[in-house]
């Protein structure tokens, strides 16, 4: 089958993109396939004349930004529905419930599913409350995702503190500050695969033990890109030994969220899990990210699915949804 793997370019004209790309093209490769990378920035007419001549019978879709906007993933997944093609993953109105966090707590409260209680500081409207806040909080962007504009100030302590991140989340990111209690405890991540029966992947951790002494137990963006930070360096994921009765409980949890948002496909869940034993679900990724030491490869590979297989499932899955929605 002709896969088009569909990434993103830093700009204009660059040749390089991120080594997910060549590992999937390689994955879908060992699977029989014949793929073709098509790599775009931000010119729609680029990547609609790209798609047009590789001509393929399934789109892995990779991207997950469009120009700079870190949103317009939805935007690109609703062309590709215009122009009759499928794809990997979710569609735009998955992506969208997804990104709107304050949106996906809603139909997490409506689904009964334990969240943060929250509120909404628009930058072009009036104040948003979900809950009655106490201190701690945590503030971070609406809708964007890959830990940008987190950090270990988004964990406030007082008034000032809060309305000093809320200002510039609106002027440095111009997006709305999502605020949100501050849950204490361990931090894991749940992989899902599927679709009408969607399967739960062993759950990852992430371990804090090597962070400095006071600093926040927090996944902040120098955690996840800056190799020289002692965030970075002081964090790890890991398959933590869990009692199959916590196991089955995060999974549940995961399975329930994934399916309140219809993800598609594949997606990761990430959970706060308190002292007492209560699970919070912090937001949820449709389309995660797949590199071979992500935690959802990594997880996935733990339940018997090495990247290969992992990365072929998922075109299958793709696959099967769209015979199921013409049958």
């Amino acid at each position: 089958m002709r896969v088009t793997v569909l990434t993103y370019l830093e700009s204009e004209g660059a040749k390089d993109y991120d080594v997910v790309v060549d590992q999937v093209a390689d994955a879908l490769r060992l699977g029989g396939h014949e793929p073709s990378i098509l790599g775009v920035h931000g010119d729609l007419k680029k990547m609609i004349t790209g798609l047009e001549k590789q001509r393929p019978e399934l789109v892995y879709n990779l991207l997950e930004m469009f120009g700079e906007d870190t949103g317009a993933d939805l935007h690109v997944a609703g062309v590709l529905d215009l122009l009759g093609l499928r794809y990997t993953g979710s569609g735009p109105g998955e992506l969208y419930l997804g990104q709107d966090k304050g949106l996906a707590k809603k139909v997490f409260a409506f689904e009964k599913i334990l969240y943060p209680d929250f509120a909404i500081f628009s930058n072009d409207e009036g104040l948003e409350t979900g809950g009655n806040l106490h201190m701690p909080l945590f503030v971070k962007p609406l809708r964007a995702d890959a830990s940008i504009g987190i950090s270990g100030d988004s964990l406030v302590r007082d008034a000032t503190a809060l309305m000093k991140r809320v200002i510039m989340i609106h002027e440095k990111l111009g997006d709305s500050a999502l605020v949100e209690e501050y849950i204490e405890g361990r931090e894991l991540y749940v992989g899902v695969l599927g679709n009408g029966e969607p399967m739960a992947l062993p759950p990852m951790e992430m371990d804090f033990s090597g962070m400095p002494d006071g600093m926040p137990h927090i996944v902040g963006s120098k955690a996840k890109w800056s190799k020289r930070s002692a965030e970075y360096k002081g964090t790890k994921s890991v398959l933590p030994e869990l009692p199959d009765e916590l196991k089955a409980r995060l999974q549940k949890t995961a399975v329930e969220a994934y399916r309140a948002l219809r993800v598609r496909d594949y997606g990761r869940i990430d959970l706060r899990l308190t002292d007492t034993g209560e699970i919070y679900v912090i937001e949820a990724n449709a389309n995660c990210y797949l590199e071979k030491e992500s935690e959802f490869a990594t997880a996935a590979a733990a339940h018997g699915l090495d990247f290969p297989a992992l990365v072929n499932h998922i075109a299958e899955l793709a696959l099967a949804r769209y015979e199921n929605s013409h049958s």
